[in-house]
């Protein structure tokens, strides 16, 4: 199996072929030299030089990280980073961790043992091992590492900054080597040089001992190859661990080096490290003098950390001006630090993989017609926003789809680049399709491309607008994305739609075990199932694209008969899944009011799937308003709207009341007319139903007292009410669709909410919550489910977090309740996280949420409300030092 390839226990011995890893670690935009830490407690059977986790067949819910890491702090330049790991001091229960989840496999109703159950924080006994990183210039990094013991007596921590090149040499035959080399002073110095890179110095503070050996694997250890001359990635284990002095390079050279510095550190005191990074040329480090360890080479770390932490503070503040609550500041900035933490160097070469590397034993000929065989194209070596650096340390086109939003806010040029980048000739699949993930290139998301896209286009201009009040925005990225996405819509036209009737199938769609059937896999049953959300999907995305259409027509009229196509297109879809027209079915249940799945059999017959979950309200997302400053600048546009509405009246009366404009003259399209969607809201604003203190559920709370069973060739099929985790392994067991809160599909409820508000205005009420007699308009339900989703992670009228309120430590503790969680979704009652814990990733959007709106439009920066706003004072700009 995949999870078997490469244990735990082979991390430390083997070379990694594609990426690497290590604590607080950092590199190069293309990940050649790399710069980590490493610590040892004296206790540990290893050395703690990278994180540890269970994975996907050894976890109690499938794979999960089992440390206490916090991405404290970042700018967009990395000029200012901060990370904060806390290591036991008694022997890490590496052993307990492994056993107690395995035997919870048996009964998935018990939560994941964590760290923190096993007791070995409950004394204190602990180090708390905070990382900096300051830039003093492009290529001039400095890093301070301090370690503060936390337990009630003196200990002793051995810390090794670890500096090493990623292996590029093994896999191919004739590629150059890098080397790193001590200086000949034999101070605490090292030359490091790349062909590509050129030279670096590391200089380290207080003369450690330096230890080097080579990145590569240990086969001896591996393979039983005794003979096999040479030194070895695991040295500076052997060495500090086990003591073995033979296992590092007397000559003081090779391609992985460690300063060791061994503290002895007073309870409730700490000590501290420093390490310098150069970039230089040639003849600066053969020098002396300024290259040496000068007292003057680190006493100006203080100044150059103070500055760029006071940089950090000043352009925080400049986007927080209108955030009176302290607590949120530091929710909302701890997210943008996880998300900008969370950019990683992903290099995956299809072809190559497929073949096997030159220099390497060929791969099994199974191979070669595998895994994402039909993807030999993609080619991808970049540095990308990842969902969550550990336990999904890969991208995902629709996951990035929603970091680029929050990311847009800080960095409006690495969203864009994001973007454009998975829409690229060496990404997308030459038939138009998006790449979903690296597990399966070829599943389904969602197509919410186009509507990232056009979001971060209007975050983009508004901040552009700051300075330049007439600026038009990007255009350029605009139509740039917006060319390959025809592609990508058309992919989806002709594979989607399996009878051709604006219905689509869709399949997987990214929420996993939503449904009664695997939507991924062929169905027991045969036939396929007209999904509801697959085809509410496909009406969003043609209403993204007719706005950015409309967007660029402003600018070049020749794509007012595009943004007509994708008119047109929306209203067959609307036709097809409101069943207008000869043979149309229509996913609407008049009944139950509700948006239901169709199971079409091979025979011929219509099964509608009554689970009341998300995918009923996911055709709320189908939603734009037109503005008439818009229409009337685009006449050709307009004439052919209006000639359609009249010639297709059934159309016209299906999706909005097109002779009466709403609220500003402006018109609507949608999905639903206000009857429908009034029927959706009474459902997802019921307590009883979808609406929790925290968001709205993915699945009715109502399939907790009657799940949803079919029977299907002989076995019965159920879609349950489940809070928080799976209690099945599908989909890997840690992902669970059936009831908890997910931050995206939320987000994406409140964007839609306030379209409806800026057509309808405040005249149009909606009770909230069912049944409670408060009738609030769409805009202040909007507004109430913002705030709901901050509550996960605002500290209570008891001082909790919600989010963190499945460990008393986690939630009370003054050492931990203030550095924030970002979970990949959240129970559906309690608020507790669950899953991934470092989803910045998408569940980043919380920065985005927290955000007070400056006015009500819904293209406005969403979407918190807090305090009135206080006039925008000016930002202050980062200094623009780029990744080494």
């Amino acid at each position: 199996a995949a999870w078997d390839y490469f244990p735990h226990d082979h991390a430390r011995s083997r070379a990694y072929r594609w990426g690497e890893d290590g604590l607080a670690g950092i590199s190069d935009e293309h990940a050649r030299l790399c710069l980590s830490l490493a610590v040892w407690n004296g206790q540990d059977p290893i050395l703690k030089e990278r994180l540890f986790g269970l994975t996907n067949c050894e976890g109690s819910h499938g794979e999960d990280v089992k440390e206490l890491y916090y991405y404290l702090d970042a700018t967009p330049t990395h000029s200012w980073l901060k990370f904060l790991y806390k290591y036991p001091q008694k022997a890490y229960p590496y052993r307990q961790l492994g056993a107690e989840n395995a035997r919870r496999q048996y009964d998935r109703r018990q939560p994941e043992f964590e760290v923190l159950d096993s007791g070995i924080f409950d004394d204190d006994r602990y180090w708390d091992v905070l990382v900096e990183y300051a830039k003093a210039g492009p290529t001039d990094l400095l890093m301070k590492i301090s370690a503060y013991n936390r337990g009630p007596d003196p200990a002793t921590i051995h810390v090794l900054p670890q500096l090493w090149f990623r292996n590029t040499w093994s896999w191919k035959h004739g590629s150059p080597s890098p080397h790193l080399e001590a200086t000949k002073d034999r101070s605490a110095r090292v030359t490091a040089h790349h062909p590509e890179l050129g030279d670096y110095l590391l200089r380290c503070s207080d003369s450690p001992e330096l230890l080097f050996t080579e990145n590569e694997t240990n086969v001896r250890r591996l393979y039983g190859q005794a003979d096999v001359p040479g030194f070895f990635k695991d040295a500076f284990h052997e060495y500090v661990v086990h003591g073995k002095e033979d296992a590092v390079n007397p000559a003081r050279n090779g391609t992985k080096v460690a300063a060791l510095y061994v503290l002895n550190v007073a309870a409730g005191e700490s000590r501290e490290v420093r390490v310098r990074l150069t970039g230089l040329g040639q003849a600066q480090i053969r020098g002396n003098g300024a290259t040496g360890n000068s007292p003057d080479l680190f006493a100006e770390f203080e100044s150059v950390f103070a500055a760029r932490e006071r940089e950090a503070d000043e352009f925080y503040a400049g986007l927080q001006t209108d955030m009176t609550d302290d607590d949120a500041r530091r929710v909302q900035r701890q997210a943008w630090a996880g998300m900008i933490w969370s950019k990683q160097f992903f290099c995956y070469d299809v072809r190559e993989w497929l073949q096997g590397d030159p220099a390497q034993p060929p791969p099994p000929r199974e191979r070669r017609s595998g895994r994402n065989h039909e993807w030999a194209h993609l080619n991808n070596a970049d540095i990308i926003s990842m969902p969550d650096k550990w336990e999904y340390p890969w991208y995902a086109a629709w996951d990035l789809a929603f970091h680029c939003l929050p990311l847009a806010v800080v960095d409006a040029e690495f969203a864009k680049s994001q973007l454009v980048l998975l829409t690229r000739e060496w990404y997308m699949h030459p038939n138009g399709q998006l790449p979903a993930y690296e597990w399966s290139f070829g599943d389904v998301n969602p197509p919410v491309h186009a509507w990232s896209a056009w979001r971060v286009f209007q975050i983009d201009r508004r901040a552009r607008r700051e300075i330049d009040p007439k600026d038009p925005g990007d255009l350029a990225f605009l139509e740039r994305v917006f060319h390959k996405l025809l592609l990508n819509f058309t992919w989806w036209v002709n594979r989607k739609d399996a009878q051709g009737r604006n219905v689509f199938q869709g399949g997987f769609l990214g929420l996993d075990n939503i449904g009664v059937f695997d939507r991924s896999a062929p169905l027991p049953t045969g036939g396929f199932i007209n999904q509801a959300d697959g085809t509410s999907w496909m009406a969003m995305y043609s209403l993204n694209l007719m706005r950015v259409a409309l967007e660029l027509a402003g600018h070049n009229r020749t794509y007012e008969d595009i943004a007509t196509k994708f008119f047109e297109h929306f209203l067959q879809i609307a036709a097809a899944i409101n069943g207008v027209g000869e043979g149309a079915l229509g996913l609407w249940d008049e009944a139950d009011e509700f948006y239901y799945d169709q199971l079409h059999l091979p025979d011929g017959r219509n099964l509608t799937l009554k689970v009341r979950s998300m995918v009923g309200l996911i055709p709320l997302f189908a939603v734009e308003t037109l503005e008439p400053e818009l229409l009337n600048a685009l006449p050709e546009f307009k004439a052919r709207l209006t000639w359609f509405l009249e010639h297709r009246p059934d159309l016209a009366a299906l999706v909005s009341r097109w002779d009466k404009c709403g609220r500003g003259e402006r018109q609507l399209l949608s999905l639903l007319r206000g009857h429908r969607m009034k029927c959706l809201l009474r459902r997802m604003l019921d307590q009883s139903e979808f609406l929790s203190d925290f968001g709205i559920r993915s699945v009715s709370k109502i399939h907790e007292r009657v799940p949803y069973r079919m029977e299907a060739c002989g076995s019965e099929h159920e879609v349950p009410y489940w809070p928080a985790e799976s209690l099945n392994a599908n989909f890997g067991g840690n992902s669970n669709w059936r009831g908890p809160i997910w931050m995206p599909v939320n987000y994406l409820l409140i964007e839609s909410l306030q379209k409806f508000h800026h057509y309808y205005g405040d005249d149009f009420k909606v009770e909230c919550p069912t049944g409670s007699g408060q009738l609030l308009t769409i805009n202040e339900i909007a507004d109430e489910l913002a705030r709901r989703l901050g509550r996960l992670f605002l500290k209570d009228s008891t001082g909790v977090r919600p989010v963190l309120n499945y460990h008393p430590k986690l939630a009370r503790d003054p050492r931990f309740a203030d550095h924030l969680l970002f979970h990949e979704y959240f129970h559906g009652d309690t608020g507790r996280g669950v899953g991934a814990s470092h989803q910045t990733g998408w569940t980043g959007l919380i920065a985005k949420l927290l955000r007070p709106r400056r006015d009500r439009h819904p293209d406005s920066d969403t979407t918190f409300i807090r305090p009135p706003p206080k006039p925008a004072g000016k930002r202050t700009k980062v200094a623009r030092h780029e990744p080494l």
